[in-house]
């Protein structure tokens, strides 16, 4: 039974007035504060255009769904997030502040069914179907020590930050939202971030669906050779790839991918 009730959501006001619902005000800050930078998110955000359709795939409470929205109100938006709680916020969030933006619960992979997924009631956005508690634990305290915080603060913060909880979601691929939304559809961005799990969406895409995409942000895993393999499978498909890590990720397995079909702007 999942610990966080409908009644113990929690809302965050943001610097330009707007209320968001979330599980934890201290997390919906550090991420809303992350699209305001002058990351790939917000790069990809700018080069959207009137009548995109946009993937946003593990959209957590909906900021990045957000954020498009902000920057290209004329797009459509399909945000997928499969946590239950999570999703509340998520559709709460769109519905009144990206109206164009539909929520899915769903999480998307590499084939349709039903899969394991940890949900971090504490740390929703580190949620996945292959979450790791000590991976997740050392790549928070790496964060928040890049971030200056001492070793005193980091173990006060990360104690029992990732105490997780299984439960079965329905999974789907990229080529099936498609085929359900408009399977002519050009897709203006395909975000990723789904915890360890990109290239399980990567492999979800169809070879007939892949000239539709004209560009591609995600957070990547380097694990096992991850990055390299993402890098590769997306060049493949005639997108051109940059890679960054963000200065507080320094030491840590996430790095940034940005990836624009060759011909584009």
């Amino acid at each position: 039974m999942l610990t966080t009730t409908l009644q113990q959501l929690q809302h965050l006001r943001l610097d330009d007035g707007r209320t968001v619902s979330c599980t934890s005000p201290a997390e919906a800050r550090m991420l809303w504060n992350e699209m305001a930078t002058d990351g790939y998110y917000r790069r990809a955000a700018a080069h959207l255009r009137a009548g995109d359709l946009v993937l946003d795939i593990g959209a957590n409470i909906g900021l990045s769904t957000m954020m498009f929205a902000d920057t290209c109100p004329d797009i459509q938006v399909i945000a997928a997030e499969p946590a239950p709680v999570t999703f509340d916020c998520l559709e709460r969030n769109v519905a009144a502040h990206a109206p164009r933006a539909v929520a899915h619960r769903v999480a998307v992979a590499a084939a349709p069914g039903v899969a394991s997924f940890t949900w971090y009631p504490r740390a929703s956005a580190n949620s996945g179907l292959y979450a790791d508690r000590e991976a997740d634990d050392a790549a928070t305290a790496t964060y928040l020590r890049n971030s200056g915080l001492n070793d005193e603060a980091v173990a006060l913060i990360t104690a029992g930050l990732h105490d997780g909880e299984q439960i079965d979601v329905e999974v789907t691929t990229v080529s099936a939202i498609l085929d359900d939304f408009d399977p002519k559809a050009e897709i203006g961005l395909l975000k990723i971030d789904v915890e360890r799990a990109e290239l399980d969406v990567l492999h979800g895409i169809s070879d007939a669906d892949w000239p539709r995409i004209r560009a591609v942000v995600a957070e990547v895993h380097d694990r096992d050779s991850h990055l390299a393999q993402f890098r590769d499978l997306v060049s493949r498909h005639g997108l051109s790839v940059q890679i960054r890590q963000d200065p507080s990720l320094g030491g840590t397995e996430l790095y940034e991918v940005y990836a624009v079909r060759t011909g584009g702007r």
